[in-house]
């Protein structure tokens, strides 16, 4: 997983955030609360809630007014919060059940103020506890994931039916590289659609068919189905290179001996 974020994509995040007509069950506005035991909560509600809904991330965001969403800056540093003796991250970890991914971010925004993101991975396979409770969001409330029996068996059922092709190969990148990965012209070719005029029409129907998706930031994501049919370079993808086309050619009828092998290294439709 992906855990370094430049400036850019910190800022870019924000602003996509900060445009949202209003507080979603996957993002909590703060302005300086650092209640550990508070954060620990949306920790386990927020990816619970984006699993749910088919998020990627759930976000706290600190430094935003909740009920314009303008960024006013915040006192908050978890770098040098400490919670019962420990570093304030070590001991969220500690009460979170199972391990997922979170981290913090702190950074100064486009109106040159202090803010902080709380990224959290989405809940995969199991809920997630925080001090042997699990949460979810409904609406903006944080509620316990047990009074609503409806919530938790729809979230099995997300566990249940997420497939390898709508995972993601690669993350966080400009259209650009994108399109550089992608042989999108055997894409269209292929289902006999001619190539549309205009970088956004092409990233529009690359997402129609699934092969790409836009994120949180604004910035693209390739998934498994996009990049094995129409990989340029299959080993461009970490998690991918090793499911490349191999032809073996052996001496006789057995398994013996190798006379030669090739490794492909395109996508499978291409």
């Amino acid at each position: 997983m992906t855990v370094n974020r430049d400036l850019a994509y910190l800022q870019s995040l924000l602003k996509e955030l900060c445009s949202l007509p209003q507080e979603a069950e996957w993002v909590e506005f703060k302005q300086d609360n650092d209640d550990a035991p508070m954060i620990g909560e949306y920790i386990s509600a927020l990816a619970n809630s984006a699993a749910l809904l088919g998020k990627q991330y759930g976000y706290v965001v600190w430094g935003v007014e909740n009920e314009t969403h303008a960024v006013k800056g915040t006192c908050f540093k978890p770098s040098a919060a400490r919670h019962k003796q420990q570093e304030l991250e070590s001991w969220l970890l500690q009460k979170t059940v199972p391990k997922i991914h979170f981290r913090f971010f702190e950074f100064v925004a486009a109106n040159e103020q202090p803010a902080v993101i709380l990224e959290i991975q989405a809940a995969a396979h199991t809920p997630v506890q925080f001090d042997g409770i699990e949460f979810i969001r409904v609406g903006s409330y944080k509620k316990k994931l047990r009074e609503f029996p409806e919530k938790e068996r729809e979230l099995w059922r997300v566990f249940d039916r997420v497939p390898f092709e709508q995972q993601f190969a690669a993350q966080n990148l400009e259209a650009g590289d994108v399109l550089k990965l992608l042989d999108y012209p055997a894409y269209f070719d292929l289902t006999d659609q001619p190539l549309p005029e205009g970088r956004e029409a092409i990233l529009a129907a690359l997402t129609a068919d699934q092969m790409i998706e836009r994120n949180d930031s604004g910035h693209w994501s390739v998934t498994n189905l996009g990049a094995i049919l129409f990989a340029k370079r299959l080993q461009d993808f970490q998690a991918l290179g090793r499911k490349a086309v191999r032809l073996i050619q052996y001496r006789g009828n057995n398994k013996l001996e190798t006379i030669r092998e090739i490794t492909g290294n395109k996508g499978y439709a291409v």
